[in-house]
C-alpha cells in the first residue's frame, strides 16, 4: 500500500510543480468563493493518500478489470488538468478535462460500491473536492 501512496502523491506533486498558476492565473477574474493558493497543496496531498490507498485496495481485489480501466481514467484526466489549465493557460480547455474526470470518479465510485465499499467512500472527498474545483474552473471561464 505505501508504494501505491508514495506514487500517487510523487505523481500529484511533480504535476502540480510542473504547472504552477503564475502571474497569468492571478490575474484572472476568480469568483468569491475561490479558496486561498495555499489551500491546495495540502487538500490535494490528502486527496492523494487516499487515492493511493484506494489504488492499492482495488489492486488486490478479485474482479477489479473494470474498476482498475476506470481508476486508469480518472488518474490520466486528473494529470492532464494541470498541464490543460496551468500549463497552456487555457480554462476552457480545463474545463473540457475536468467534467470527464468527475464523470470518470463518480463512474468509480459506482463500480466499486458492491465490490470494495471501502474505496467507494473514500473516493467521495476527491469526489467532492473535484465536483468544486469543476465549478471553480466553470465560473472562472465565465468570468473571463
Amino acid at each position: 500500500m505505501i508504494l501505491f501512496i508514495v506514487a500517487c502523491v510523487a505523481l500529484g506533486a511533480l504535476s502540480g510543480a510542473s504547472n504552477q498558476p503564475g502571474e497569468w492565473y492571478q490575474s484572472l477574474n476568480k469568483p468569491f468563493f475561490n479558496p486561498p493558493s495555499w489551500i491546495f497543496a495540502p487538500v490535494w496531498t490528502v486527496l492523494y493518500v487516499l487515492i493511493g490507498v484506494v489504488l492499492s485496495e482495488t489492486w488486490y481485489d478479485e474482479n477489479n478489470g473494470r474498476r482498475l480501466v476506470l481508476f486508469a481514467i480518472q488518474a490520466a484526466l486528473n494529470l492532464l488538468w494541470s498541464p490543460a489549465f496551468f500549463g497552456l493557460q487555457s480554462p476552457v480547455l480545463g474545463l473540457v478535462v475536468i467534467v470527464p474526470l468527475l464523470i470518470s470518479i463518480l463512474l468509480f465510485i459506482g463500480a466499486s460500491w458492491r465490490e470494495n465499499r471501502k474505496s467507494a467512500w473514500l473516493f467521495v472527498p476527491y469526489a467532492l473536492w473535484v465536483a468544486f474545483a469543476t465549478l471553480l474552473n466553470l465560473s472562472i471561464v465565465l468570468m473571463n
